[in-house]
């Protein structure tokens, strides 16, 4: 099944489709610390951390579409080479590939926006399917918004390619998906051929993002799950992952870094989480261990995940309950607030710099504490008890 994009934690495909101006984006150093209640970031809402099947019905033809839009250097020529104060994530010079951004509103757009804020170039893979309404948004100014950065430039995506992460090579897709009008117009979309043309393009990456992610039956519960969605949602959420990183490693720089996304419900039982997809982000993690052993010690790559609480995003309904998660997640979490995409994004951002040289096969909770809590201190047994508030909270 294909993969969908997604913003949570997700899935997505991509193929050379959008390329903005070739240039490099030269973001200014994002600062450890710095204020940023000034900037006019636009408030990106993401969502849980599985997405189906996106409804998409047009024919996406996919052809190279130019972005003739201007885009703002975030730093001027005559402050780059100036001194920065405090410690600075600087990803100036370094090259990522983002896979499963297909909108404005997950994970892998909160991402990008702070790898380019760092200063980094910016590539992505956008699912098949997806492709066509995601470039002419994209062309067509309607992410303009959602790509300001905290100096008031716009996020430069140098070029989107198709992808689909469910199918390694061309001899892997079937007839049905090769004939099915919404993959029509599009080619060179398989994790093989991406990994083959961003080379041609590019020559290597930096940083890889794995922001993918799908289950077709994620609303049954196990026992009713069949075979073939189970495995569907581990081919498409967690081997994708590793066919990823097995075929970009060869463009991967030394020191370079792969992040994923994963979710609680790999360690914890979340009712409506289904389908295979606890199994699955069990799998990503663990696989996560493994994966920065053998990159590691072969090629000085560090890979870890990020587990991210509940947001909201368009991916996230698909589960149904997102609402009631975060509601949740605001009445027991340690940190009384909703979490926001691009906390998740600044995260991604420490983790690909070299302030995290030495942080490697790790689960990066980033979900306001809400994965230390061993009770729902919302429970009416606990209503006698003084538990604390967050007097600031609203």
């Amino acid at each position: 099944m294909a993969a969908t994009a997604a913003s949570g934690l997700q899935m997505a495909t991509a193929r050379p489709c959008i390329s903005s101006s070739r240039g490099m984006v030269k973001a200014g150093a994002a600062i450890l610390g710095a204020n940023s209640k000034g900037a006019p970031w636009a408030k990106l809402a993401s969502g849980s951390h599985i997405s189906s099947t996106l409804p998409f019905e047009r024919t996406l033809m996919s052809s190279s579409v130019k972005l003739n839009k201007v885009v703002t250097r975030a730093m001027s020529e005559s402050s780059e080479n100036k001194p920065v104060s405090g410690l600075p994530i600087d990803l100036r010079g370094k090259r990522a590939f983002i896979a499963g951004v297909a909108d404005d509103n997950g994970y892998g757009w909160a991402i990008a926006k702070s790898l380019a804020a760092s200063g980094a170039e910016i590539l992505v893979g956008t699912w098949v399917p997806a492709l066509n309404i995601f470039e002419t948004s994209l062309r067509r100014g309607k992410f303009d918004e959602s790509r300001l950065l905290p100096d008031g430039s716009l996020m430069e995506i140098t070029k989107v390619y198709p992808l689909d992460a469910v199918f390694d090579n061309p001899e892997d897709v079937p007839e049905d998906v090769k004939a099915n009008k919404r993959y029509a117009g599009s080619s060179k979309w398989t994790v093989q051929e991406v990994a083959e043309s961003v080379k041609q393009d590019y020559g290597s990456i930096d940083i890889l993002v794995h922001s993918l992610a799908n289950g077709p039956e994620v609303t049954k519960p196990l026992l009713e799950t069949s075979r073939k969605g189970y495995l569907a949602a581990i081919s498409a959420s967690s081997y994708s992952y590793v066919s990823l990183l097995r075929h970009f490693i060869p463009l991967m720089n030394p020191g370079g870094s792969s992040i994923s996304l994963t979710y609680i419900a790999s360690e914890r039982i979340i009712p409506g989480y289904g389908g295979g997809m606890s199994s699955a982000k069990a799998a990503l993690e663990s696989d996560t261990r493994v994966l920065a052993f053998e990159a590691g010690r072969k090629n000085r790559i560090r890979v870890n995940t990020i587990s991210a609480g509940p947001l909201r995003s368009r991916a996230a309904k698909a589960i149904g309950f997102i609402d009631t998660m975060i509601e949740y997640s605001l009445a027991n979490a340690p940190l009384q607030k909703e979490l926001s995409a691009d906390e998740v994004g600044n995260v991604a951002a420490f983790l690909a710099s070299p302030l995290a040289s030495a942080v490697t096969g790790t689960v990066m909770y980033v979900d306001n504490g809400l994965n230390v809590m061993g009770v729902g201190v919302d429970s009416p047994v606990f209503k006698d008890l003084n538990i604390p508030t967050d007097k600031h909270q609203g």
